[in-house]
């Protein structure tokens, strides 16, 4: 039997936060760019504009600036809860959603505007954070 790596960091766990506001305005009836003018502190709000540029738009330079705003902003709540750029932020953890969904979308956005360099940090990154582009994308 196996027990917890003691060198690995204990996962981050993002609080409510801000895309926990993004849900309530997306719950009462507003839409993404509402979610986001009114907190745009929301990874969450940032990531849903950039999958809808992707899937619905089919506008990759859209999609990567949304996807990048929701991704500092994501990194800025990771680093308030105390991540020192490693370890697991889990996807099953509703708070990190938002963030992971970001991270993915910028791949994705990436890869389609062929900056190749960037697809492939951000694939690596879903790997190190202890995920995978697949099971972010099940949370759409």
């Amino acid at each position: 039997m196996t027990g917890h790596n003691l060198l690995q960091p204990e996962p981050t766990l993002l609080p409510e936060g801000a895309d926990g506001d993004a849900r309530v305005v997306l719950g009462s009836g507003g839409d993404p760019r509402e979610a986001a003018r009114q907190v745009p502190a929301s990874s969450l709000a940032w990531a849903l504009l950039a999958e809808r540029a992707l899937a619905d738009e089919g506008d990759p330079v859209a999609a990567y600036a949304y996807a990048r705003t929701g991704y500092h902003r994501g990194l800025d709540a990771l680093r308030r809860a105390g991540w020192r750029g490693q370890g697991p932020i889990p996807a099953d953890h509703a708070p990190n959603q938002g963030f992971l969904r970001a991270l993915l979308a910028l791949a994705e956005a990436a890869e389609a505007i062929e900056e190749d360099e960037e697809a492939a940090r951000c694939a690596q990154f879903l790997v190190d954070s202890g995920t995978s582009a697949a099971e972010v994308a099940a949370l759409r």
